[in-house]
């Protein structure tokens, strides 16, 4: 009896622990269990402690909710220029309804990789092949609004679809290869021409701004030059009309002084030529000179000695033993002596025995001074005739 009773407890402990044990269930953090009755879904257990009616409810499928990682494989696709690559990627996916992930689809992960894998083989097929090597983020953008449109139903996310490799075949690599290099070397050409280009247009700037700076400056140097001339000319002209200003009111020295300041200034640019080596004065000149010096004598005897304490005015030449005098003012011909003598290179009369000075009446001293002038001035107008007929090189026309 007592054996009898001992069996229904165990059987009694083994039934409430077996019936615990189907009632208790415990959901891992990041998954979903869904529960069927009697082979239904009819609620999705989350992570934690759940009891469910034992032997009436039971785990349907046990979702991962975490975002999940989907290889894709390798696979062949001709691009709309027919050229053939090998392109493989990855995908991204999350399941977000675990009611729907477990019972829209029987096979989840083959179901979301066989839509990856023909919508790139649909948008590659659309593109060239340079489009295609060029646009990969284009490609994985396509084909992720494709592929995530197409698993909504299935309650599933997709997130990223990345594109790893294109890989077009060898021959097609080597010609790639090669036009590469051929667009990198009519860069490099276009690239060198263009910078020789704006160096010969640097250049020629320079030189373009150095020549209007050279003809500027010269510019300005006539500019200059001219109005130098132009001044030189004016004072030349005030000069002259201060000379004859000064002859007009009797002044000799004046007349005397500016002959006298062309020829020497004549006789000097001959001796400081640079390809002169010897100075030859004509005769003309000499006695040139021998007439500036009576015209000298002239004007000292005119207006007495220097005021500053120089020689004495000199005596008027007496008159010739061999010559009747008629006026002795009137032989008086300084210059006409001295040039003639040196012209014909005769020997100087000896010089007269000095005679006294004679004192002029003062009522004739002003018509003897007027006399003197008309001599000089007589003077200045041989000397000027000598200086048109003589040219500076000591040439008789």
């Amino acid at each position: 009896m007592d054996l009898g009773i001992n069996l229904y407890l165990i059987a009694a402990a083994v039934l409430v622990f077996v019936v615990i044990l189907a009632a208790v269930k415990t959901v891992p953090q990041g998954m979903h269990y869904t529960v069927e009755r009697f082979g239904r879904y009819t609620r999705t257990l989350r992570p934690g402690l759940s009891i469910l009616t034992p032997f009436v409810e039971r785990i349907g499928d046990k979702i991962n909710m975490r975002e999940q990682v989907l290889d894709v494989p390798s696979q062949e696709v001709i691009t709309r220029d027919n050229a053939t690559v090998s392109a493989n990627g990855v995908t991204f996916f999350q399941v977000l309804d675990a009611a729907k992930a477990a019972y829209e689809v029987t096979d989840l992960e083959q179901g979301i990789l066989n839509l990856t894998m023909t919508n790139i083989r649909s948008v590659m097929g659309s593109m060239d092949l340079d489009e295609l090597l060029s646009n990969r983020d284009e490609i994985n953008s396509r084909v992720l609004r494709v592929v995530d449109a197409a698993v909504d139903p299935w309650g599933v996310k997709i997130t990223r679809i990345e594109i790893k490799d294109i890989n077009p075949p060898p021959d097609l690599t080597q010609a790639m290869a090669r036009q590469m290099k051929a667009e990198r070397e009519k860069r490099a050409l276009v690239l060198e021409a263009d910078g020789a280009r704006l160096a010969a247009i640097a250049r020629a700037e320079g030189e373009k701004q150095s020549l209007i700076l050279a003809a500027e400056g010269r510019l300005e140097a006539a500019m200059r030059d001219a109005e130098a001339r132009e001044r030189s000319a004016q004072a030349e002209a005030n000069a002259t009309a201060s000379v004859s200003a000064a002859i007009e009111a009797g002044s000799v020295q004046a007349i005397n002084y500016f002959v006298a300041d062309k020829y020497v200034g004549a006789l000097r640019d001959l001796a400081a030529a640079p390809n002169q080596r010897t100075l030859i004065l004509p005769i003309d000149a000499v006695a040139t000179l021998g007439s500036l010096a009576g015209i000298a004598e002239i004007a000292r005897e005119a207006f007495g000695p220097h005021p500053a304490g120089g020689a004495p005015a000199t005596s008027p030449e007496p008159p010739r033993p061999d010559r009747p005098r008629r006026d002795a003012e009137d032989d008086y011909h300084p210059w006409e002596t001295r040039g003639e003598a040196s012209a014909a290179s005769v020997p100087p009369a000896p010089a007269p025995e000095p005679e006294p000075r004679r004192e002029a009446p003062a009522s004739s001293a002003q018509a003897s001074r007027s006399d003197r002038f008309q001599r000089i001035s007589a003077a200045t107008e041989a000397l000027a005739e000598r200086l048109s007929v003589h040219d500076p090189w000591g040439r008789r026309p």
